[in-house]
């Protein structure tokens, strides 16, 4: 609906088109064309391409990696689940049993807070895994518009992200979906995109683990993300290797030159826009 609603604005006829541009790709393009004549401002067309892209974008794409998931172990002391929850940023904390693959429930700091009014705050007291939610887990090569469509069916507003072995991957919210949509929805406790660093020489220094999508959505870029996640991913991908501390590359109107690496991991990297980058 959205799509068909947005071919009619924009006058463009799927009827009499080639074959090999599809409506959206026509779509996309007359947005980009109203942008650079100045009939569309850069937020209205964010906006709307995040809309005509939930179709093409894998929770693997937005999700929040595995290693950076705040989890608890369901065996540590209750005293020790309470002080961590109460530590911790995020409301629903996921529990896992012995090993993170092994989440047995998300525990909502809201149920546990209820929990401990009702044990005179005895922690001891307390089972917190009969008061954690049922994890909710999803495949990796779930669509976000199919997860939005399973969110509002489901009122459920947090998922596990697992692999087809069952691994955990990651993690993704109803949040995050509505951002790639709006853009970034801050509250008290959010804290800015971590891990790029704008210079005053034109430079941009960005961690390696920096999504491609969140850096383009940043400085408005157009890298593309159809064969890697990150930007540490898209140099290996483009380069064909591992590559070394300032070692450098250029690509994509961009030159790359690593500046530090974790064993086989790339850690940081410095990017300049190369003239007449896109």
């Amino acid at each position: 609906i959205v799509r068909a609603t947005l071919h009619r604005v924009f006058g463009i006829d799927v009827t009499e088109m080639d074959s090999a541009l599809s409506a959206t790709e026509e779509l996309k393009g007359a947005i980009e064309l109203h942008v650079e004549e100045g009939q569309m401002e850069k937020e209205a067309r964010d906006l709307i391409r995040g809309a005509l892209e939930l179709d093409d974008i894998t929770e693997e794409e937005i999700m929040l990696h595995r290693k950076s998931i705040e989890m608890l172990d369901i065996g540590m002391a209750p005293l020790e689940i309470v002080e961590a929850v109460l530590e911790r940023k995020h409301t629903r904390i996921p529990l896992f049993d012995d090993d993170p693959d092994n989440v047995i429930g998300v525990l909502h700091a809201k149920d546990m807070l209820r929990a401990l009014w009702r044990e005179g705050n005895d922690a001891t007291k307390v089972d917190f895994k009969a008061i954690a939610m049922q994890p909710y887990f999803i495949p990796d090569t779930t669509t976000l518009q199919e997860q939005l469509d399973a969110f509002k069916a489901s009122q459920m507003q947090f998922a596990l992200v697992i692999d087809e072995y069952g691994s955990l991957r990651g993690l993704v919210t109803l949040e995050d979906i509505l951002e790639e949509i709006v853009g970034e929805i801050e509250d008290e406790h959010d804290a800015p995109v971590q891990g790029v660093e704008k210079h005053a020489d034109g430079s941009v220094v960005v961690q390696g683990d920096v999504t491609i999508r969140d850096l383009n959505r940043i400085m408005d870029w157009r890298l593309p993300d159809e064969e890697a996640v990150t930007i540490a991913g898209l140099v290996i991908h483009e380069g064909r290797c591992i590559p070394d501390v300032r070692q450098m590359f250029s690509f994509h109107g961009f030159r790359f030159e690593i500046l530090s690496k974790r064993r086989n991991q790339v850690t940081e990297l410095r990017i300049v826009p190369l003239p007449d980058a896109a």
